[in-house]
């Protein structure tokens, strides 16, 4: 196989579509194991930035980009007709759902669309990009095929779940295991001498692209159900008078059958609060509603409206109403210590506390500015004077760096650490602090 032989001499060159923090990333990898990266994207804008060598995206080593740009080993364009180089293009667009929780396959459909007017024999492609079982072989195979090639006989075509997970400091792409299903076993032989070259991380096979979709679902399937498992525990302990983060620090010591989730003002990111609907989407295909997932996902949904009822109880034992209030949102991402404000659920807490008319600052070491109802909104200071401006301060989010904790714990009003940050990071007993409170 002339494909074959170019991955394994790396002269193979490989197409990454979509350069967001699953495809720059993995282009990074692809460049750095020797061969020759062309990323594709939409926004010129990030294509004009990978060609000068700025990168925009945390998990990578900025150093590592610049080198592979200056070498010529990684290059991008708005240009799809150059697809006809590549030899290897993977397929790493945006998967989000509609208001309804319906999926939305436009951007692997235009991908695939684009990438059939260009095919040519003996072209490896892999959909890296999250979906329901059967995406690959109902969806994009039969969109391929329009090019009048075959898979497993002119082609190949391969399903890789991404595991990207922003900030993690152990796990990068290049070192996260992975996962492959293809369409023959063909396909799946020639993306696994791929990966192997890529990654520095095992590469396992399962017998097809569903079981490889269905891996990725169910690996957020069990954060989602965790999550909302977490924070029903924080809603009803709370009732109870209890401390649910020191439970969850006690269940932990068992060495065994329990891993510790923990509760917060909802779930965020692009993976877990969507990823599960995608299953319970094709599962109505087969007259069976997953209970289970759509359970998770209301008590995740309701988190941000519990944090603010939370907060107009605290405020209201303060002789203060809500609607009165300005109340500072210390930290926006969806986790901490990342710049990444996709699905984050406090926005979400945002958006409740406006309904309530309250006032809203917020401020975030990682975004300095914030896309809101059509505007551009600026993280505020962390000062004593903007702090004790506020009525109360609401931790949203986790960051265990370039927040000065004591500065908020001597000069706010009123805490709501929705994140245990306080104690956590300052080991600050909160029992201690009468205006500290905790979700």
């Amino acid at each position: 196989m002339d494909l074959l032989n170019k991955i394994k001499s790396q002269t193979a060159n490989i197409g990454v579509i979509g350069l967001g923090y699953v495809g720059l990333p993995l282009s990074v990898e692809k460049a750095k194991a020797g061969f020759v990266v062309l990323g594709f994207d939409v926004q010129c804008e990030k294509v004009e930035m990978v060609n000068r060598g700025e990168n925009f995206i945390g998990d990578i080593v900025p150093q590592d980009l610049k080198d592979l740009v200056s070498s010529g080993h990684l290059s991008a364009t708005c240009d799809y007709e150059r697809l006809m180089e590549c030899d290897v293009i993977a397929i790493c667009v945006p998967t989000p759902l509609d208001k309804f929780k319906q999926p939305d396959l436009s951007y692997i459909v235009n991908s695939a669309k684009e990438i059939s007017k260009r095919m040519h024999r003996d072209m490896l492609v892999v959909l890296e990009s999250t979906t329901y079982p059967g995406t690959t072989e109902e969806v994009v195979k039969p969109i391929l095929e329009e090019s009048g090639l075959k898979v497993g006989k002119d082609f190949y075509l391969e399903f890789s779940p991404e595991r990207v997970d922003p900030g993690n400091l152990r796990y990068k792409t290049h070192n996260t295991p992975q996962v492959l299903g293809g369409c023959t076993h063909e396909c799946t032989e020639i993306a696994k001498t791929l990966y192997s070259i890529v990654l520095g991380a095992e590469v396992f096979t399962v017998s097809s692209p569903k079981e490889a979709e269905a891996t990725k679902i169910l690996e957020n399937t069990f954060r989602i159900v965790n999550c909302a498992l977490a924070n029903e525990m924080a809603i009803v302990y709370d009732k109870m008078g209890i401390n649910v983060w020191e439970v969850i620090a006690a269940a932990s010591t068992k060495p065994f059958g329990f891993i510790p989730f923990y509760p917060g003002p909802g779930v965020g990111g692009h993976c877990i609060p969507l990823d599960p609907f995608y299953l319970t989407y094709k599962a109505r295909e087969f007259d069976y509603h997953t209970k289970l997932i759509e359970l998770a996902g209301e008590i995740n949904d309701g988190m941000p409206n519990y944090v603010v009822e939370r907060l107009m109880d605290i405020l209201n034992e303060q002789g203060k109403a809500l609607s009165k209030s300005k109340i500072m949102l210390l930290g926006i991402a969806y986790k901490g210590d990342i710049d990444d404000l996709r699905e984050s659920p406090a926005l979400k807490v945002w958006e409740e506390l406006e309904k309530k008319h309250a006032q809203v600052v917020f401020h975030d070491p990682y975004c300095k500015k914030a896309k809101w109802k059509g505007k551009e909104v600026a993280s505020v200071e962390l000062s004593e004077e903007e702090i004790k401006s506020c009525d109360a301060v609401v931790i949203t989010t986790l960051h265990t760096k370039n927040v000065d904790y004591n500065l908020v714990i001597d000069n706010a009003a009123i805490i709501f650490d929705t994140k245990n940050a306080v104690e956590s990071v300052n080991k600050i007993k909160i029992g201690t602090k009468k205006n500290i409170y905790r979700l």
